[in-house]
This record gives C-alpha cells, sequence and structure tokens, in this order.
C-alpha cells in the first residue's frame, strides 16, 4: 500500500504543497517546532537512570539561586 510513497518526486510535491499552505517563513518554524517535538518524544522514551543527572543539576541551580 505505501510501497512506492517516498519516491523524490512524490517528496517533491508533498514539499511544494506544504509551501503553499504555509509559506515560506513559516515553513522553517514549522519544522524546528517537530524536530523539537521528535527530540522530546526520544528524551520521553529514554530509561529513567538517565533523569536523575538533570534533576542534580536543576537541583543545584536552585540552591545557588537560594543562596544568592
Amino acid at each position: 500500500m505505501f510501497e512506492g510513497l517516498f519516491q523524490p518526486m512524490h517528496l517533491l510535491v508533498i514539499f511544494g504543497i506544504a509551501l503553499l499552505v504555509f509559506g515560506p517563513k513559516k515553513l522553517p518554524e514549522l519544522g524546528k517546532g517537530v524536530g523539537e517535538g521528535i527530540r522530546g518524544f526520544k528524551a520521553a522514551m529514554r530509561p529513567d537512570e538517565e533523569k536523575p543527572a538533570i534533576t542534580t543539576t536543576t537541583a543545584a541551580r536552585d540552591q545557588i539561586a537560594t543562596k544568592g
């Protein structure tokens, strides 16, 4: 069903339609938003073992902010 969907000509047509719909100024912002969403999803899928390092640095910043 989706065998020939990602051929170069099809991708160019999809890009052209997106350019017409969103405009040249809005398209980079849209791509940035999609990229950040994908990065956020990947970060959420990581095991919880890596997350305490982030909370430790945040806690350290909070302690410095309250002392200063």
